[in-house]
């Protein structure tokens, strides 16, 4: 990561906040086909990236889709996200997007992770086992107020 010397951003945050001011116009001018251009934009971005990111973001998208289909698919930082009502809900952050060690999921204020005074609302991600999608089903779940 390069921090610049004016603003203290990483170069990977500059692209990210301007990958985030497209999205903002593109929204604009989406239309009646908005759900389908998002739908078709995170998953470009998805196929841009190397592995693993590229196999966990596709699994996180499938975990997703099947247990909470009322979340819409879109980008958000040029990251994957689901929304609901146009907000985001959950978002996977891609190692490489940050040359961060390991990827993360995370959850927006909006998710019903609500826990008593503290509780997580992100996630490092190395793999996805059988034992780490029964964990994200869980979480999705409860996230948007169907908890199991």
């Amino acid at each position: 990561m390069t921090t610049t010397k004016n603003d203290g951003f990483t170069d990977e945050e500059r692209a990210a906040m301007k990958e985030r001011a497209a999205e903002l116009k593109a929204d604009k001018s989406r239309g009646a086909n908005k759900k389908a251009k998002d739908l078709e934009d995170l998953l470009a971005k998805v196929a841009e990236m190397p592995q693993p990111d590229r196999g966990l973001a596709e699994r996180i998208h499938v975990i997703v889709t099947e247990h909470a289909p009322e979340l819409e698919a879109k980008t958000w930082y040029g990251m994957p996200a689901y929304a609901r009502d146009g907000k985001v809900l959950c978002f996977f952050q891609p190692a490489a997007k940050f040359g961060a060690r390991y990827a993360t999921f995370g959850f927006q204020d909006g998710a019903a992770l609500d826990d008593g005074a503290l509780w997580p609302v992100t996630w490092a991600v190395t793999s996805i086992g059988a034992v780490e999608e029964k964990q994200f089903v869980e979480l999705i779940k409860q996230a948007v107020g169907r908890a199991s």
